[in-house]
């Protein structure tokens, strides 16, 4: 009977479509594809719906984590490759610009400021990439940048760092878009405290924000806060049923093309593929205002 359940969880998966009316809690994303033995983190969808690029620790990459894309065809996700941009070091966090113009990631590879630095690529009309570009100072630093994601509305950098000036430990900062650069980063107030904050992204047009919070056993749980009168507030755990104190779920982002839902990273009961799986879910809804960054 175990086995039986099992398969019939399994053939629910591959059925899945993500459309927010099709979805009960969760469902699993591209199982044998896209969620697999390996670990897969922080995935994200182009405005169109055709790209998906996360990272992953499966053979076949550069090295380490490297950066993966699978196309949707015929109501699936197939054709997982690695991108041209990963190298012998760590590629990981990637986030695709809603306009379609950019690919940005974080990578320790040689050359950066300090240790894992925040890049760019751009997105060409044949469907591959540019070379990256490092976002250069005053984003990167001596020490880590992690997790950008971009505001829809205004292009606002949302990343995680542990450099100076912060609460302790990892916390989120935002940079203002400064034409086609970014300002200093600033840390985000009413969010940072004494452990890590991480793995940020804006959501319902920057009422809300969804960000991982590290826990005493080394994993992190998955945090939802609102803006209210200019200040990040009423953080707590975003309702999801394996999203608990003491498991390990993080990276959330929006689907840009389905923007009523969520891919995040994590370990269900089930269905499950491997180590880190990637889950869709339905995005909460927020009552905030759009006035804080």
């Amino acid at each position: 009977m175990r086995t039986r359940s099992l398969l019939l969880a399994l053939s629910a998966s591959l059925l899945f479509a993500p459309r927010v009316t099709a979805l009960a809690e969760f469902g699993i994303e591209g199982i044998g594809v896209v969620s697999t033995r390996a670990d897969e983190l922080r995935a994200t969808r182009s405005a169109d719906g055709r790209r998906l690029v996360w990272a992953s620790n499966r053979d076949g990459g550069a090295g380490g984590w490297d950066l993966w894309q699978a196309t949707w065809q015929d109501a699936r996700w197939t054709d997982p490759r690695p991108l041209p941009l990963d190298t012998a070091a760590d590629e990981v966090d990637p986030f695709l610009a809603a306009d379609g113009r950019w690919l940005y990631f974080a990578s320790n590879r040689d050359g950066g400021h300090g240790g894992f630095d925040l890049y760019r690529a751009p997105l060409l009309d044949d469907g591959g990439f540019g070379p990256a570009q490092n976002l250069g100072a005053p984003i990167n630093g001596a020490d880590d940048e992690r997790s950008p994601a971009l505001r829809e509305d205004d292009g606002t950098l949302l990343l995680a760092s542990n450099r100076a000036g912060g609460a302790g430990g990892w916390d989120l900062w935002s940079a203002r878009r400064d034409g086609d650069r970014f300002a200093a980063p600033r840390p985000m107030a009413g969010i940072n405290g004494a452990g890590d904050e991480l793995d940020g992204a804006w959501l319902a047009g920057g009422r809300a924000l969804v960000f991982a919070r590290g826990n005493a056993g080394g994993g992190a749980q998955l945090q939802l806060a609102h803006c209210r009168h200019g200040r990040w507030s009423d953080a707590g755990p975003l309702a999801l049923s394996f999203n608990t104190a003491d498991g390990d779920t993080r990276a959330a982002l929006p689907d840009a093309s389905t923007p009523g839902e969520l891919l995040v990273s994590g370990h269900a009961r089930a269905p499950r593929a491997g180590g880190f799986d990637l889950y869709r879910m339905r995005a909460p809804a927020s009552d905030g205002a759009g006035d804080c960054r």
